[in-house]
C-alpha cells in the first residue's frame, strides 16, 4: 500500500512521517514514534486505555487514523510532565493511591487533563462523567475521582 506523507505535532514536537492512509494515531504513536503510553487494550474504543488529546480533546487513538491527525496537536502521557515535574494529575494520582496496575492510567489521565483544560473547577458528577468512557478493572473509580479532584483544586489545569 502506498505510504502518505504527513505532518504532525506530538507533544510539541512536530515530526514529518510517511504512514499507510490505514495506519492509525495508536499504531503511529507506538510503532514510529515509540511513545508507548497509550495503550491498546480493546481496540474497539471501549475501554479507553489509548486516549490521547488531539487538539486538547480526547480522542481513541486506537479509532483515529494518523492521517486524521496531520496539522493537529496530539498530546500523550508523554507528554504531560515537563521535565522532571510531573502533571499536577500525575502527581494526585500517587497522592491519592489511583494506581494499581497502571494499564488505564494513562488514557485516565489524559481524559481527565481533557476535562481540566475545559472545565478548571468539576464537580464529581463532571469528573465522573468525563472518565465514563475509560474502563479501571483494578481501583474501583473512587480514589481516581478523588486525584481528578484534588489536582483540580490543586490548580491543575495548566496548559
Amino acid at each position: 500500500m502506498d505510504r502518505i506523507p504527513i505532518e504532525i505535532n506530538v507533544n510539541d514536537e512536530k515530526h514529518q512521517l510517511l504512514v499507510e492512509p490505514r495506519t492509525t494515531l495508536l499504531e503511529l504513536l507506538r510503532e514510529q514514534l515509540f511513545l508507548t503510553g497509550a495503550k491498546e487494550g480493546c481496540g474497539e474504543g471501549i475501554c479507553g486505555s489509548c486516549t490521547v488529546l488531539l487538539d486538547d480533546k480526547p480522542v481513541r487513538a486506537c479509532l483515529t487514523l494518523a492521517v486524521e491527525a496531520a496539522g493537529h496537536r496530539v498530546t500523550t502521557v508523554e507528554g504531560l510532565s515537563d521535565g522532571e515535574a510531573l502533571d499536577p494529575l500525575q502527581q494526585a494520582f500517587i497522592d491519592h493511591g489511583a494506581v494499581q496496575c497502571g494499564f488505564c492510567t494513562p488514557g485516565m489521565l489524559m481524559s481527565a487533563r481533557a476535562l481540566l483544560f475545559a472545565e478548571p473547577q468539576p464537580d464529581e458528577k463532571q469528573i465522573a462523567r468525563a472518565l465514563s468512557g475509560n474502563i479501571c478493572r483494578c481501583t474501583g473509580y473512587t480514589k481516581i475521582v478523588e486525584a481528578v479532584a484534588a489536582a483540580a483544586r490543586n490548580n491543575g489545569d495548566r496548559r
